[in-house]
C-alpha cells in the first residue's frame, strides 16, 4: 500500500515527538508499504515567526512573509529525516517546491494548481521514505507560497490525490471525529466513519479536526482520511464517500460562539432592499450565515442576519452607510447550535425532535436554518452548551 502520513505541529512540537513520529513512521514502512510523510511546522514556530516580522511592522511584504513563514515545516521534515536515517532508514526530505507543488500568486493563502509528482514516485520506487514540509508550494515564476490556515492538510491530501495513495492518515492531538466536542458532553461518542459532506459540515460548524478546503478536496479527488492521534494507537475516523446503505439519521452536534446578530429594523419592504444590503456587506468582505426576514406591514419589515464577531462593527457601519437613518439592534450574546447528518434526507421529523428537546429546557431558539443534511439553530449563549447536551441525549448519539 501507499500511505501518505500527515503530522500536525503538536506530534512534532519537540525533538522527542518527533522521535516518536519517526517510530511511527518506521513501523508503517515494516509493515511492507510506501510512505510519503507531510509535516507541520513545530507547535508555536510559525507564530514566532509572525512575532519576529511584526518587530518591525504590522503589514509586512506577503511575499516576504511566505519565505520566512515556509521555513518552520523545512526545518522540521529535516530533522524527521535525520531521526529516520539515524535510525537506519533511508529518507530524504523534500520542500513544497522538490515535491513538484505548483500555486497560484496569492501570497499567504496560495491555492494548489498542480502537483508535479515524478520526483516523489522515483524516491519512493528506491525505496526510500519520502519527507514533504507541509503548508507550501511555488508560484510559476518560482517564488514560495504559503497555503494559508491548515495547509499541512490540504498538502497531504492534494499529494495522497496526485500519487493515488490508498489512505491519508491526518494525525493531532485528538483520536478522531465524535459526536460532539468531549469536553462539553463528556458522553459523546467517537464516530468510525463519516462522509465528505457530513465532516464538510462539522468543519465550517466549528469542529477543529480537519479544515474545510483539505475536505473539500478530498471529495473532489476521491481521497480516503484517518484522522487519527499520534499520541496512542486507537483507531480514528474514516472520512470517505456516502455509503449506500442507511445511513444513522444524525452523526453530530456543532457549537459555533463566534455569532452576532444584526437586526434592521423597519426597512421599506421593496423588490431589491435585500441585494441593495447583502451586496454592501459582501463588498466588505463581511461573512454574513443566517438570514431572517419578518412578513412586511404597512410597507416595512424586519430583517436579521448573522456575522462573526469580529465583522459585527463592521456590518454595522456597512448598514449605516446603505440605509440612511436605519434602526439597527444587534446582540454578541448568541450561539449556533447545528445538528448534522445524512439520515435526514430520507427521514421525516429530525427538526421538531430538536424542537421540542430545546422547548422541554425552556431554551427559546431565535433563528432556524436548514439544509439538506443540516438543522442550525440560534440560541442564547447562556444556554448553548446545555442544548449541545440535550440533543446529543434526544438523538441518543451516546448510545
Amino acid at each position: 500500500m501507499l500511505i501518505v502520513q500527515k503530522y500536525g505541529g503538536t506530534s512534532v512540537g519537540s525533538l522527542e515527538r518527533i522521535e516518536e513520529v519517526a517510530k511511527r513512521v518506521i513501523s508503517t514502512k515494516k509493515a511492507g508499504n510506501d510512505v510519503v510523510v507531510i509535516v507541520s511546522a513545530m507547535s508555536g514556530v510559525t507564530n514566532s515567526l509572525i512575532e519576529q516580522a511584526e518587530f518591525y511592522t504590522k503589514s509586512p511584504n506577503l511575499q516576504a512573509m511566505d519565505l520566512l513563514l515556509s521555513s518552520g515545516e523545512r526545518v522540521t521534515s529535516a530533522l524527521l529525516t535525520i531521526a529516520l536515517e539515524a535510525k537506519g532508514y533511508e529518507a530524504i526530505a523534500f520542500s513544497g517546491r522538490k515535491a513538484g507543488i505548483l500555486t497560484d500568486s496569492v501570497f499567504t493563502k496560495a491555492r494548489i494548481e498542480q502537483i508535479d509528482a515524478t520526483a516523489m514516485k522515483d524516491e519512493l520506487k528506491s525505496g526510500k521514505i519520502v519527507v514533504v514540509a507541509g503548508f507550501q508550494g511555488v508560484d510559476k515564476d518560482g517564488r514560495v507560497t504559503t497555503l494559508g490556515r491548515g495547509g499541512s492538510d490540504l498538502s497531504a491530501v492534494a499529494i495522497a490525490g496526485a500519487l493515488q495513495a490508498d489512505v491519508c492518515e491526518i494525525y493531532t492531538d485528538v483520536d478522531g471525529v465524535y459526536t460532539t466536542d468531549p469536553r462539553i458532553e463528556p458522553k459523546a461518542k467517537k464516530l468510525e466513519t463519516i462522509s465528505y459532506d457530513e465532516m464538510l459540515e462539522l468543519a465550517s460548524l466549528g469542529a477543529k479536526v480537519l479544515q474545510n478546503r483539505s475536505v473539500e478536496l478530498a471529495k473532489k479527488l476521491g481521497v480516503r482520511i484517518i484522522t487519527r492521534s499520534s499520541f496512542n494507537n486507537n483507531e480514528g475516523t474514516l472520512i470517505t464517500k456516502e455509503e449506500s446503505m442507511e445511513q444513522a439519521l444524525v452523526s453530530g452536534i456543532a457549537l459555533d460562539k463566534n455569532q452576532a446578530r444584526v437586526t434592521l429594523l423597519k426597512i421599506k419592504d421593496k423588490p431589491g432592499i435585500a441585494a441593495e444590503i447583502f451586496s454592501a456587506l459582501a463588498d466588505a468582505n463581511i461573512n454574513v450565515d443566517m438570514i431572517i426576514q419578518n412578513v412586511g406591514v404597512d410597507g416595512a419589515t424586519n430583517l436579521g442576519f448573522t456575522v462573526p464577531q469580529n465583522e459585527l462593527e463592521l456590518a454595522k457601519s456597512t448598514m449605516k452607510k446603505v440605509l440612511d437613518g436605519i434602526v439597527i439592534e444587534s446582540d454578541k450574546d448568541i450561539a449556533k447550535v447545528s445538528i448534522v447528518g445524512v439520515g435526514m434526507k430520507s427521514h421525516s421529523g429530525v427538526a421538531s425532535k430538536a424542537f421540542k428537546a430545546l422547548a422541554k429546557e425552556g431554551i427559546n431558539i431565535g433563528m432556524i436554518s436548514t439544509s439538506e443534511i443540516k438543522i442550525s439553530m440560534i440560541v442564547q449563549e447562556k444556554y448553548a452548551e446545555l442544548a449541545v447536551r440535550v440533543l446529543h441525549e434526544a438523538y441518543e448519539l451516546d448510545k
